[in-house]
């Protein structure tokens, strides 16, 4: 791939990680604009999120090969995400009374160190463990 040969994996992360990250905002934004609350904006945002990053990560961040395993430990480790992101948006709009405009670019910029460790555990495995989960979709 282009973005191989021009760009390390640490830049290739954080510009699928940035991509996400506004994608997520501006569906967490949006739907707030609608008036739907932050906790269904961001349960619609992450099965978008973990789909679009799933395919993202495996093809240009990692360039891994896709399986129903490495997918699966993805969800999981993005998971975590889902209530901690809910949390931060209590925290800052339920408690502090921030805007969600301000309070979901937060919590998502709080929450980028976690998911670089978790994607990568989730994606770059060993070739050799061979479980069926890992064979190639």
């Amino acid at each position: 791939m282009i973005l191989r040969f021009r760009f390390g994996t640490r830049t290739r992360y954080l510009l699928v990680g940035f991509a996400c990250a506004v994608l997520h905002n501006v569906i967490v934004i949006g739907f707030d604009r609608i008036g739907i609350n932050y906790a269904i904006a961001s349960a619609f945002s992450f099965v978008v999120i973990v789909l679009i990053g799933y395919l993202l990560h495996t093809g240009l961040t990692y360039e891994q090969p896709r399986s129903l395993g490495t997918l699966a430990r993805y969800t999981l480790a993005m998971a975590a995400n889902f209530p901690l992101t809910v949390g931060f948006l209590f925290l800052l709009v339920t408690i502090l009374g921030l805007p969600v405009f301000v309070a979901a670019p937060t919590g998502t910029v709080l929450l980028f160190g976690w998911n670089f460790v978790a994607s990568r555990w989730a994606i770059v495995r060993r070739r050799d463990r061979g479980s069926e989960a890992d064979q190639p979709l």
